[in-house]
C-alpha cells in the first residue's frame, strides 16, 4: 500500500486510531522537522544545508535527505517517489512524499 504524505504542519494525535496514521504522522513529523532543533536528540529531522542551492540541485539534496531520514527514523515505512510543489520559480519547494507502508503484519 503506497500512500502520500505531504510537508504541512498539522495537530499530533497522540491516540492515532490505526498504526497506518501513526507511520503516516511520524514521516510528516519527520519531513517538518529541522535538524538540531529537538533538543535531546540533535540528529532528528532533514538538514535544511541546502536552502540557498538552485533549485535542482536543492531538490535532489532534499530527496536523497527525505529519504535517509525516513529510512533512519520510521522503518516501517520505505520512500518510493518524492514530488516537488510550488513554484520553483520563486524557489519554493514543498515535498510531497510516496511512502509504502512495511512490515506491520
Amino acid at each position: 500500500m503506497e500512500l502520500d504524505v505531504t510537508a504541512q504542519l498539522g495537530d499530533v494525535n497522540f491516540q492515532p486510531a490505526s498504526t497506518i496514521e501513526e507511520i503516516l504522522q511520524n514521516v510528516r513529523t519527520i519531513l517538518t522537522t529541522p535538524v538540531y532543533s529537538v533538543p535531546l536528540d540533535r540528529t532528528f529531522g532533514l538538514s535544511v544545508t541546502m536552502l540557498d542551492a538552485p533549485v535542482p540541485i536543492a531538490q535532489a539534496k532534499l530527496t536523497a535527505e527525505i529519504i535517509a531520514a525516513v529510512h533512519k527514523w520510521e522503518p516501517r515505512a520505505r520512500v518510493t517517489k518524492v514530488i516537488y510543489e510550488g513554484d520553483a520559480a520563486d524557489g519554493v519547494l514543498r515535498p510531497k512524499v510516496r511512502v509504502r507502508i512495511v512490515g506491520t503484519g
